[in-house]
């Protein structure tokens, strides 16, 4: 027996295979190395993106593919790394953090107020800041003191140092909230009408 597949399930994984392929695409930008071994990447605006833009739902779909593909052995993370690997490398906190990350953001997006594109963006930095930088470093500073083992103070410290830059993240995500709830203002951030 056949299912047909409804338009809107149509939509929704072609927008989860095309964020995928955006945070895969984020990868191709160099990365710059620190010294704790775990480099500055483009790919975290991207978890922020899918769960301000998707949701809960789908922005965790769109990051367990990408996930998927990356331990498949495709080399989509930054400096062209993929395979089982990475999730012994002192990066694993923040790879395995791609997807609660997105969850978070997108969930807390969905209540949110997103009446106009001020509030929408608004929303989008408060959701991204706590999903982006809050619930993504917390797991990053675990992964670098259980697989890294590196004491919890230094790698609090340490992880310090990506705040500004992922604050920035936030910024640019709310300016592509703002921009998106302008063209098209029927747009369901977080998942949720407006």
């Amino acid at each position: 027996m056949k299912t047909a597949i409804s338009r809107r399930q149509s939509e929704s994984m072609a927008l989860v295979g095309l964020f995928a392929a955006l945070i895969a695409v984020m990868g191709l930008i160099p990365k710059i190395d620190l010294p704790l071994g775990v480099p500055i990447t483009l790919q975290t605006l991207g978890v922020m993106m899918a769960g301000c833009l998707l949701g809960p739902r789908r922005g965790l779909q769109a990051i367990a593919l990408f996930m998927i593909a990356v331990a498949a052995g495709l080399p989509l993370l930054a400096g062209g790394r993929g395979g089982l690997g990475v999730f012994m490398s002192p990066t694993a906190g923040y790879f395995v953090g791609f997807a609660p990350a997105a969850f978070a953001t997108g969930l807390l997006m969905a209540v949110l107020p997103k009446a106009t594109p001020l509030r929408a963006a608004g929303s989008a930095f408060i959701a991204s800041a706590v999903g982006g930088v809050l619930v993504l470093h917390g797991f990053g500073i675990a992964g670098l003191v259980l697989v890294a083992k590196i004491p919890f103070a230094q790698a609090f410290w340490g992880d310090l140092l990506f705040v500004p830059g992922d604050l920035l993240k936030c910024v640019l995500t709310a300016l592509v909230v703002h921009t998106v709830a302008k063209a098209l203002p029927d747009w369901r951030f977080g998942g949720r009408g407006a």
